[in-house]
């Protein structure tokens, strides 16, 4: 009895280092909550599976305002393990959710500084554009219409009917874009935001649920079907629209003071995850140069960390705005839901 006692416990022994050897060959699946328009290189992000083992999960989840309700929503039981594509305007809401894991990746020495702040405990900086209106170069041309250059010109009668733009309560861009507006033209005196949105309503401004919609379904330069010549979109976009055989782009952008919001994207580990490790790994893979450089062509925005070399394609067609709007992320958080609301009942109902 003795004897079979022990050929048992030397059986359940090596059951168990079995299990344990096939567990840890096992790949860990590491799930990225993130946009529809993310991106990235098919050779990039295979060298980073094959360097670590992980296995990526690209979960896209909507525009940016629509992943963050949702990590609200689940948050501590998160539909991920992180999250990429939060941006300043929606970022306090999330941090005040405490969606988020504190990580400091040791990369962060490596990006620019005009994009680290005390939100860095959480989350990391990865890209940022300009949300700018993009313009149908063909169509401006052929109806010998002037670009407008002002927030304000476009409630003109000329630009009736020209514009989409975005819904601030479920898309980034439209946030953004609402952000810039309120800068513009204030909350208080003869004529505010409210009044100049009122205004672009009345000149048949159309309002998209989400970026991609406007761009891709609206927009005359995104698509065939499209009726509108102006996109609330990115001042990056452009070099997306380039012609190969004329070597030209099909949109520009529209760079005037006060006519861009600097939108910065960060990546953050989801609280709730059991693969902090991995999330980590991936954050800090955000940060590398192979990365990085990838952004510029992927996802038409621009690099946080210093000194990546940018495409041609992307450093001849992408505008950066000498001027952009930027709001203190605490006043976003202090005015957001109030301004959102205040929107919807002008502009929706």
């Amino acid at each position: 009895m003795k004897a079979l006692s022990r050929l048992l416990l030397v059986f359940v022994f090596l059951v168990c280092v079995s299990s344990l050897i096939i567990a840890q060959d096992e790949p860990i699946t590491l799930t990225v909550l993130t946009h529809d328009s993310f991106n990235v290189s098919e050779d990039v992000l295979a060298a980073f599976q094959e360097e670590t083992g992980i296995e990526v999960e690209i979960l896209r989840g909507g525009d940016a305002g629509q992943i963050v309700n949702q990590s609200v929503l689940t948050a501590g039981n998160p539909l991920a393990d992180v999250l990429y594509g939060i941006d300043n305007t929606f970022l306090s809401r999330a941090l005040g959710a405490g969606i988020f894991l504190p990580y400091e990746s040791s990369l962060l020495g490596t990006v620019d500084s005009r994009f680290l702040s005390e939100a860095v405990d959480y989350v990391t900086p990865i890209d940022y554009g300009d949300v700018c209106i993009n313009y149908d170069v063909a169509y401006f041309e052929e109806n010998e219409l002037a670009v407008p250059q002002s927030l304000a010109e476009l409630t003109a009668p000329e630009y009736e009917g020209l514009l989409v733009a975005q819904n601030p309560a479920t898309s980034s861009p439209g946030l953004a874009f609402l952000v810039a507006t309120v800068s513009e033209f204030g909350e208080d005196g003869d004529y505010t935001y409210l009044d100049y949105w009122s205004d672009l309503v009345s000149n048949d401004t159309l309002i998209a649920d989400s970026w991609s919609d406007a761009y891709f379904t609206y927009f005359t330069a995104g698509s065939e079907d499209g009726t509108y010549p102006m996109v609330v979109s990115y001042a990056s976009s452009p070099p997306f629209t380039v012609d190969e055989e004329t070597e030209t782009a099909s949109t520009e952008s529209i760079v005037a003071d006060g006519m861009c919001f600097r939108q910065i994207e960060y990546v953050g580990i989801l609280a709730g995850t059991e693969k902090v490790q991995a999330a980590e790994q991936f954050v800090d893979f955000m940060l590398s140069e192979a990365f990085q450089a990838d952004l510029p062509l992927q996802m038409y925005v621009f690099p946080v960390v210093e000194d990546i070399e940018l495409p041609e394609l992307f450093a001849e067609y992408a505008q950066i705005p000498e001027n952009p709007v930027v709001v203190d992320p605490a006043l976003i958080e202090e005015n957001r839901e109030n301004w959102i609301q205040s929107w919807t009942e002008t502009v929706l109902r």
